[in-house]
């Protein structure tokens, strides 16, 4: 007898025809394109996961966001991790992650390569102009697309505003902001559920339309069911993977080496730092400046305007800071070899702690999905993320339009306002137009990235021939 075809509604199915090859080829295009730090990377996973490609529902996105959220680390890279493991299991996990990575650290060795031996070059600099522009509306379109899925009630919206002015201008630290709003969100379901979407108000079902949902729902997923053995398991091999480099680095150059002490340092940052990347910049910064006088202040600036316009994480500047600092106190080695040494091992500690965190809390999170006050929180949080994303683009449009700012205080409140007289023309005009091309004639995040690289290397050029 022959089998029928299938019917597109048929979950089996359909998690067969998203092979490993096809996710493959989707997580390297997100690697690729990944600009625009955690805002602009959320939402480019956004729209090709849940908009285009309907691999993962909104609520089933936002719940592995909001626990991304609360981990240390990089929480769009944690995503990713969140959602290949969701659809491939752990392989499908180190996947995502690694190529998530990955193209950032190549480029982003290239031009630590180039910044040691040639300085901070102008070609650089052309190169990025432009691409800043760019990223400037990736992230504001992430505030806009991001606000509109999940303010849905005017709680929600009170939420996302008070957590802009707590973290832009009361400098309120991202985990009491996220712990505050998650408490908000609890309250809100016990007093007056109606404050938040009905949606959320109740325990979530799984959403057929999309591809990890109907294969949840058909039991076809079942690494997501929590077993503490396997967490063990899971582990004893994540902490031996992690920690094994450190001690080989110790025991190679001896425990004061700074590769070494690269090793033990980064990966302190890696459990201790929350609040997503500028708050782990910060504290690095202190320390690899100040305390280590591993790199000099303007090391660190010309760093992290490196990554911010390279695709992947923000907190790959790590990886910039241990090629400088290995390469400016080699010790016994070549200067370069010591740099790709540090590098690699920075990035090593920076970004396996999250592959850790995902594969041995993700089952547990999976389960408590349906817990109604635990989705009350979680978007109220989700809420609270919104505005810090905002805070974000802020950021990024006063260091992006402007070349200084002036700080101004009043009471409690301290802002950072724009220099009128610091106003970069090109910057702006380029960021409006990659907005307009996004929103209005929905043009792909690749061409415009494209299109405002090459046209702000030829204007900055032009201005400083």
């Amino acid at each position: 007898m022959t089998k029928p075809d299938p019917t597109p509604n048929d979950p089996a199915e359909t998690h067969e025809r998203i092979g490993f090859g096809q996710a493959l080829r989707v997580w390297a295009k997100i690697g690729a394109l990944g600009f625009g730090g955690p805002a602009g990377q959320i939402a480019l996973m956004h729209r090709e996961l849940v908009e285009k490609r309907k691999w993962i529902s909104e609520p089933r996105f936002l719940h592995a966001l909001n626990y991304c959220m609360l981990l240390p680390g990089p929480e769009a890279q944690q995503l990713a991790v969140y959602i290949g493991w969701l659809l491939h299991r752990t392989r499908g996990g180190i996947v995502a992650g690694v190529l998530f990575v990955l193209p950032g650290a190549l480029v982003l060795g290239l031009l630590g390569w180039l910044y040691v031996v040639h300085g901070s070059a102008p070609l650089v600099a052309a190169l990025f102009f432009g691409l800043k522009a760019a990223v400037l509306a990736i992230v504001i379109e992430a505030v806009l697309r991001i606000g509109k899925r999940a303010l849905k009630t005017r709680f929600l919206a009170t939420v996302a505003g008070l957590s802009f002015v707590a973290i832009y201008a009361l400098h309120v630290p991202f985990p009491l902001i996220v712990l505050g709003a998650g408490l908000l969100g609890w309250i809100a379901y016990r007093i007056s559920p109606d404050w938040l979407p009905a949606s959320q108000a109740s325990a979530d079902g799984e959403d057929e339309r999309y591809v990890i949902d109907r294969m949840l729902a058909s039991g076809a997923a079942p690494h997501t069911r929590p077993s503490w053995r396997k967490g063990l398991w899971t582990s004893a091999v994540g902490l031996v993977l992690w920690l094994l480099p450190v001690a080989l680095a110790g025991w190679w150059l001896g425990r004061d080496h700074v590769i070494a002490r690269e090793g033990v340092f980064f990966s302190q940052a890696a459990v201790v730092t929350f609040g997503g990347a500028y708050a782990v910049l910060a504290y690095v910064a202190q320390r690899a400046v100040e305390d280590f006088g591993w790199l000099r202040p303007h090391e660190m600036i010309d760093g992290l305007a490196l990554a911010e316009t390279t695709p992947g994480p923000l907190i790959m500047v790590l990886q910039f800071v241990g090629f400088v600092a290995a390469y400016r106190n080699p010790g016994a080695l070549d200067p370069m070899f010591a740099a790709l040494l540090g590098a690699a091992l920075t990035t090593w500690v920076t970004f396996v702690p999250s592959f850790l965190f995902i594969f041995v809390g993700a089952p547990y999170v999976e389960k408590l999905r349906q817990r109604r006050g635990l989705q009350a929180a979680l978007s109220t949080i989700t809420a609270a993320v919104v505005g810090v994303i905002l805070n974000l683009a802020v950021w990024f449009a006063l260091h992006t339009i402007f070349r200084a700012t002036i700080a101004w205080q009043w009471g409690p409140l301290t802002l950072d306002r724009p220099d009128w007289t610091s106003l970069e023309p090109g910057a702006a005009v380029l960021a409006l137009a990659a907005l307009i091309a996004m929103l209005r004639f929905k043009i792909g995040m690749g061409w415009t990235l494209a299109a405002s690289g090459l046209v702000g290397a030829l204007y900055y050029t032009a201005r400083h021939v």
